[in-house]
């Protein structure tokens, strides 16, 4: 709804995300969060939490997302944290880097951890790279959307209950 830049903003967020799971497999954290029932749970919930948050938001909002331009948008800076807060308290995504970062390592090479590290920010790279396809794509969209009148209170509903649903 609010176009490329924001896009991009989320999609950097997210992907700085990606990049902190794999700085915290490749220095043994999420082997401390696997391991610990309580500190995943807690992740976990706060994530959970989180998403509720947002859908909520979302479906209580009366701003129509592409009817009415006059709408205060969120700043890039807001967009880029929220980006990088989901993806953080996503503990599936610790638990990815954790179970698939491993199986591409040579534990008799020199430096594993500089093997994990490099794969781990090249699946970040193209993460980056194909929800920045996505956020050019999405705001080309928002622009078709723009011209409907009911899209707004469409994507507003989809996107709450998304969120939701997510957080299950």
């Amino acid at each position: 709804s609010q176009g490329r830049a924001a896009g991009l903003a989320s999609a950097v967020g997210v992907n700085l995300g990606s990049a902190i799971h794999v700085v915290a497999a490749v220095a043994g954290l999420s082997v401390i969060l696997a391991s610990s029932a309580i500190l995943y749970s807690t992740v976990k919930w706060a994530g959970v939490a989180y998403l509720v948050w947002l859908g909520i938001r979302a479906l209580g909002s009366q701003v129509e997302l592409f009817t009415h331009p006059s709408a205060e948008p969120a700043a890039l800076r807001k967009i880029f944290t929220q980006g990088v807060i989901v993806n953080v308290l996503n503990p599936k995504v610790a638990m990815f880097f954790l179970a698939f970062l491993p199986q591409f390592v040579d534990p008799n090479g020199a430096t594993p951890w500089l093997q994990s590290f490099i794969l781990g920010l090249t699946l970040v790279v193209i993460g980056l790279i194909s929800d920045s396809i996505y956020a050019l794509i999405g705001g080309q969209v928002g622009g078709v959307l723009r011209r409907n009148p009911r899209a707004g209170a469409i994507t507003r509903s989809a996107s709450g209950v998304t969120y939701i649903a997510l957080a299950g």
